[in-house]
């Protein structure tokens, strides 16, 4: 019964390992083609129209702060220190 068990988890334990090297070799990406001299000049070009492009985006000046027109331009003033008090609750003067 004991050889049964052991014969039982060798096998549960490779059967894994043996459909992973079963499966036809299948390559998901195809090795990648070399591009044309026309095919390459095209790109150049698109490359180069591109980044014309982003040199004429104009800088963004303004804030994108969205809480710049809620805020107040002077700082909120610090309240007065709190008179110390005394043991029974009153102030000390």
């Amino acid at each position: 019964m004991r050889v049964f068990r052991l014969a039982a988890a060798i096998a549960l334990l490779t059967a894994p390992a043996y459909a992973q090297m079963s499966t036809p070799n299948v390559n998901l990406i195809p090795e990648l083609q070399s591009k044309s001299p026309e095919e390459k000049e095209a790109e150049a070009a698109r490359d180069k129209a591109y980044k014309e492009s982003l040199k004429k985006i104009p800088d963004a000046k303004v804030s994108s702060d969205p809480w710049g027109t809620v805020r107040s331009a002077d700082a909120p003033k610090a309240s007065a220190p709190a008179k110390p008090r005394t043991k029974t609750g009153s102030t000390a003067n």
